[in-house]
């Protein structure tokens, strides 16, 4: 009878393990804002030991936060475990900006925070406390490990330490009595026995899904084209641009906050998603950026990932990774946004009647039982394929829905929660967004030497919105009018002007409701 606890990881999890290098660190995050009043302390510091402890009180919900990594002799593959000397300490950072900290210090030291590693021998997880922020605010940088978690997963963690009523109470932390965890000889009897199971298992998948499935042959064609579709578009030769090449150890960070009212407005104007309206906004953006770097975008194909959640309703909640990914290539050769955000809803809807996530989920699922040195090596040979621009895509741009009323910290509102995604082989730029009461927060993670001018680009996202906006015809309420000047180094044009020329048009229009923000903010 075992004695010991532990959860292997799955394919896909492990896969974000073996990529991981100095210069790639495969973690997500994000950066929450929060009113600072209700955590002010009579110094005027803020008080990070209640936030410590209110963590603390929480851990037992969350049981990853105090596990760790364990290999299994020979094979190499990860399990989960107990930590039986977990130190909250070591997770929960507490930091201050030089006073008054501004926005641009904040970004500065998220980058640095982003460009480090987690140390593999503890718990995967950090939070960084940082007061000192002007205006009366703080900040919390929180760090995970994407083996840990992906991004539903993250937005789900997140509403379990945050509440929607400023009002809280913090109960005594249960004692925390970890799992004994198994020794090497028992992970590799385990992991033998699991082998050797494999052809039985196979037969009861087998059986259960022809129990299952109305029309089986349909069905089976249906899942082999969609594992097709996915292996045709991931050998596809993918050009390079300046967005991609070489990953550094060092990183940007920057951030833009918009009206989720005012997407909203422009996908009900053409019947499309909110999803559409953003890629087609990141669409305009890499266009602009592009032609800044001496690019033709009507020479160049350039190919987005977009993760799409696979969780079926039994595993809504459940912390891992269940997602899968849509494989886009954005029409950046289009000058008129209207027909670029027509082709990315064309695009979508195809990806949904293909079932392409349903593709690469399969080949999640076929990892499962892919030896621990075969999954290092493919990985190794994807990221030196895609540094030579033969394999991958350009750019990851991730969307996920978050809460639509304030949350609070202890009593502390959150004015703004800003994603970040890693970056990948060959991929210079990431782009994250979570819709969070009535805003779209926009993340951007670069490659400081690939993207030294990032701050152009969140503009350029800010620019293409508007000119999408304005040329389908949805009245932002003035919002272009009402913002504060965008400032561009000297010699940059400003972008989106000669596109908007290009397209101006007499369609009805569209009155975009009333957000909790009057225009689209670079802060």
């Amino acid at each position: 009878m075992k004695n010991h606890s532990y959860e292997r990881l799955t394919g896909q999890e492990h896969s974000f393990l073996v990529m991981e290098n100095a210069n790639l660190p495969m973690h997500v995050g994000a950066v929450q804002i929060f009113e600072g009043g209700a955590l002010r302390t009579p110094d005027g510091g803020l008080d990070a030991g209640l936030y410590k402890h209110a963590t603390e009180s929480l851990l037992h919900r969350v049981p990853r936060y105090r596990q760790k990594l364990m290999w299994v002799p020979i094979q190499n593959w990860p399990v989960w475990v107990d930590d039986p000397h977990f130190n909250l300490d070591y997770h929960i950072r507490h930091t201050a900006l030089p006073r008054p900290g501004g926005d641009e210090q904040l970004r500065r030291l998220v980058a640095r925070i982003g460009a480090q590693q987690l140390d593999r021998s503890r718990p995967l997880w950090e939070t960084w406390v940082v007061e000192g922020l002007q205006g009366d605010r703080f900040a919390v940088i929180m760090k995970l490990h994407h083996c840990m978690i992906d991004g539903i997963a993250g937005m789900a963690l997140t509403q379990i330490t945050l509440s929607p009523k400023p009002d809280y109470e913090i109960h005594e932390a249960p004692r925390f009595v970890p799992h004994t965890a198994p020794s090497g000889r028992e992970l590799l009897r385990d992991s033998l026995v699991r082998w050797a199971s494999l052809p039985f298992q196979v037969v009861r998948g087998w059986q259960h899904f022809r129990r299952h499935t109305a029309h089986l042959a349909r069905e089976l064609r249906f899942r082999a084209q969609a594992l097709a579709d996915v292996l045709r578009i991931a050998v596809q030769t993918v050009p390079g641009t300046p967005l991609n090449g070489s990953i550094g150890p060092h990183r940007r960070f920057d951030w833009l906050s918009m009206p989720l009212g005012h997407f909203k407005a422009v996908s009900k104007a053409l019947d499309c998603t909110v999803n559409d309206v953003v890629l087609a906004t990141v669409t305009g953006a890499v266009r602009e950026f592009l032609m800044s770097r001496g690019v033709r975008p009507d020479e160049t194909d350039f190919r987005v990932s977009a993760p799409v959640n696979v969780r079926s309703k039994a595993e809504r909640g459940l912390i891992g990774n269940r997602a899968s990914t849509w494989f886009v290539d954005l029409p950046i050769g289009e000058a008129d946004p209207r027909k670029r955000l027509e082709a990315i809803h064309q695009a979508t809807q195809d990806r949904k009647k293909s079932k392409q996530a349903l593709g690469l989920d399969m080949m999640n699922t076929l990892a499962e039982w892919t030896p621990s040195v075969l999954l290092s090596l493919s990985m190794h040979a994807v990221s030196f394929a895609v540094n030579m621009h033969v394999f991958g895509v350009n750019m990851y741009v991730t969307n996920i829905p978050g809460p639509q009323m304030p949350l609070y910290l202890l009593g502390a509102k959150m004015l703004e929660m800003y994603p970040w995604a890693p970056l990948a082989p060959g991929v210079g730029l990431s782009v994250g967004l979570i819709s969070y009461n009535g805003k779209m927060c926009w993340g951007f993670n670069a490659d400081s030497e690939l993207v030294p001018d990032l701050r152009k680009f969140v503009a350029m996202i800010d620019a293409s919105f508007q000119e999408l906006a304005q040329a389908i015809g949805v009245d932002l309420g003035g919002a272009a009018a009402a913002g504060p000047e965008l400032r561009y180094s000297a010699g940059n044009r400003k972008p989106g002007r000669r596109s908007a020329e290009r397209t101006q048009r007499g369609a009805p229009t569209v009155q975009a409701p009333a957000g909790p923000e009057s225009h689209a903010t670079v802060h």
